[in-house]
């Protein structure tokens, strides 16, 4: 049986993956020239380094068991360091412990990051009336009601930032923190809410990491897919982009943008909501119009190289753990930095010499910054890293990377929205979804989707065997 996987994203390559790994012809039909979508490594200053994503939970297998499926289990590495800060009234400020994506289980650690009033406002959300959730309720709009609103605005907005470059009081509190949604729908309140998230949390072994990265960068690891898939015999093609798809007799015909039409049993559609959309209408559009109706938030990073000495001695010492947050409320361009060679010890050992930084820019709603030019972004990031960690010197080299509607928002509602997207897709023979619009939008996430993906169309696709459909 031949199934073409449109898409060549971590979720696109992970399908083919697996239904390769099952026997099935596969075709990955790639719109762009580069394969893995959001994970790309490239050189800053002769420097190798992720200008995507750059890491992914550890404690959830799906990522590292692909890494390790295609011969990367050696080069995974955990983050040399993992203390984060906060950049707020003026300073940076230690990221506390014990919160579930910025929702404190305890008030005691808020100190020095919450006013007094704040700090308090916590401390008496334990004797609130009980929690009322429904289906469902805006993460942001539930943490103020409760906590109030600073713990909005200095810790949870800016840990979904960094994930979904979201508005906190926008984004659906089942689909991003949904282990937290649903211990607040039995717990009297959020703080004990919090807490039994905690408890319930699967065990790690001693010194493991909650995050992974892979030596070389994440772009290694979608490079190592593509190298697996082609070695195993399936056909890879970048530069194709999809314009159609039309049910036969036979299966499914996908027709490409230079007009070429190829036959397939089964198709797995692995690209964003937007494109998904559009080459769903015509075949499936119930799923068509619940597609189109997922936003997404552009972002840019800006990575800069400092010699590493001249570095040290303008600042007094090199900047300490894994970076810092910044929250909206405090009117920054930059809401996010990641101190690459404090983080991961692959960067400094390979490039002993210099000091490499991260700089995220963009938030759901506002692409004034990403119509900047290169050198304005590097300018700004520039501007908000003096003031946050002191007087840096120029950068010998920079690279700013665009991800223009890179990250899917899961506003209010969107786990009933990918419920009927699915059921609408499923029932069509021979046809899948996956990716990161559905249910979550991290490696891992992503991978058990292409998995789930493959599997049910192999379940379902004529002469497949128990061993393709993974029984």
């Amino acid at each position: 049986m031949h199934v073409i996987v449109i898409g060549g994203g971590i979720a696109g390559l992970a399908a083919a993956h697996r239904l390769r790994t099952s026997g099935a012809r596969v075709t990955v039909l790639e719109a762009s020239h580069h394969f893995g979508g959001k994970l790309l490594s490239g050189e800053v200053a002769g420097a190798r380094i992720d200008l995507g994503a750059e890491s992914m939970l550890a404690v959830r297998p799906e990522g590292t068991a692909l890494a390790e499926a295609v011969g990367l289990g050696e080069a995974l590495r955990p983050p040399a360091v993992a203390a984060a800060s906060v950049w707020t009234g003026g300073g940076l400020r230690p990221m506390p412990g014990g919160h579930v994506m910025g929702v404190p289980g305890t008030p005691g650690a808020l100190a020095g990051l919450l006013s007094e009033a704040g700090t308090a406002r916590v401390a008496e959300e334990a004797g609130l009336p009980p929690l009322e959730l429904g289906e469902d309720a805006a993460i942001g709009e539930v943490v103020a009601g409760r906590m109030g609103r600073e713990v909005v605005d200095k810790l949870v907005e800016p840990l979904l930032g960094g994930v979904y470059a979201g508005d906190a009081h926008r984004l659906s509190m089942r689909s991003t923190v949904p282990a937290l949604f649903d211990a607040a729908r039995s717990e009297k309140s959020l703080l004990a809410a919090v807490r039994e998230v905690q408890r319930r949390a699967p065990g790690r072994a001693p010194g493991q990491a909650v995050f992974t990265g892979v030596e070389g960068g994440l772009g290694a690891l979608a490079e190592a897919v593509a190298a697996s898939c082609r070695a195993a015999g399936a056909t890879l093609e970048s530069g194709v982009a999809v314009t159609a798809l039309r049910r036969t007799s036979q299966g499914w015909t996908v027709t490409s943008e230079d007009g070429r039409e190829r036959a397939a049993d089964g198709v797995v559609v692995a690209v964003p909501a937007g494109p998904a959309a559009r080459l769903l209408a015509a075949e499936v559009p119930a799923a068509a119009r619940e597609l189109a109706g997922i936003e997404y938030a552009s972002m840019a990073l800006v990575t800069l190289a400092f010699d590493r000495g001249f570095l040290e001695r303008d600042l007094g010492s090199l900047p300490g753990g894994s970076g810092f947050l910044v929250p909206a409320v405090e009117g920054r361009t930059v809401k996010a930095a990641t101190f690459s060679s404090g983080k991961w010890g692959w960067v400094a050992e390979r490039a002993p010499g210099l000091f490499l930084l991260r700089a995220s820019i963009g938030r759901y709603g506002d692409r004034t910054a990403l119509e900047w030019t290169d050198e304005e972004l590097v300018r700004a990031a520039l501007a908000d890293l003096r003031d946050a960690i002191g007087p840096v010197g120029e950068p010998v080299d920079s690279a700013v990377t665009r991800w223009i509607d890179g990250l899917p928002q899961y506003a209010v509602g969107h786990h009933a929205r990918v419920e009927r997207v699915r059921r609408a897709v499923e029932g069509v023979p021979g046809l899948r979804v996956c990716g990161a619009a559905y249910e979550g939008v991290g490696i891992p996430a992503c991978v058990a989707d292409a998995g789930r993906a493959a599997g049910g169309l192999l379940a379902t696709l004529p002469h497949s065997s128990p061993e393709e459909a993974g029984e």
